[in-house]
């Protein structure tokens, strides 16, 4: 199956230069099932071939991830969470994201805010969809377009580097990335269960214990 992919991408990108490297990313970004951990290391092995110029295949890839992300921001702030859930559920399965993937990126962004715009950009499995929260959250274009920009520039770029470094192994980025983005989802499910213990101990065990005190301090009538 990867390598039928890789195939497929291969041609593209040598059919349609550096237009198709931005072309085939914002169809990542906007349809997740292309996964740019094998577009952007595929064309940094073509770069390191001659095939390609390093640079422009790192323009070109962050170009077409911007461009996919812009595109989800703006569905996150025209369109209605229950009418999105309602069509992921419905055709998600067609475009490969499920409901579970929606809530997830509003549940971390809700969590660590608009930075996550940023880091997330390093997640593969958010990495797209979280665009969609920004737009719901009503976040500021330019910062959106700032956040998106640096942190799709540092993603293509690695990967890029990383598949013109290995060369004909390019593939085992791949292998890594799987790794990578389960320690990645762990420290987040870790961090997440952190911020529910701290927000319990500061937020509502004082309130347990007001209303502790308030029930020692009413006077109990003489029967």
């Amino acid at each position: 199956m990867l390598e039928q992919l890789a195939t497929l991408i291969e041609q593209v990108m040598l059919w349609l230069g550096y237009v198709g490297i931005a072309l085939i990313m914002f169809i990542e970004n906007v349809f997740p099932p292309i996964p740019s951990e094998v577009v952007m290391p595929l064309a940094g092995f073509l770069a390191g071939e001659g095939k390609f110029e390093f640079f422009s295949v790192w323009i070109a890839g962050t170009f077409g991830s911007v461009l996919g992300a812009v595109v989800l921001y703006y569905i996150g702030l025209w369109v209605n969470q229950a009418v999105l859930l309602r069509f992921i559920e419905r055709y998600g399965r067609w475009i490969g994201i499920s409901v579970q993937d929606i809530h997830r990126a509003l549940s971390v962004f809700d969590r660590y805010g608009e930075i996550i715009v940023f880091v997330g950009r390093l997640i593969p499995l958010i990495r797209s969809l979280i665009s969609i929260p920004a737009g719901m959250h009503r976040m500021h274009f330019a910062r959106f377009l700032a956040f998106t920009v640096g942190g799709s520039a540092i993603w293509s770029g690695v990967l890029a580097y990383a598949g013109m470094m290995l060369g004909q192994n390019w593939q085992l980025v791949v292998e890594f990335l799987k790794t990578y983005q389960n320690l990645t989802l762990a420290t987040l499910g870790v961090g997440f269960i952190a911020f529910a213990a701290v927000f319990v101990v500061r937020r509502v065990r004082p309130a347990l214990m007001r209303a502790q005190r308030e029930a020692r301090s009413i006077p109990i009538a003489d029967k």
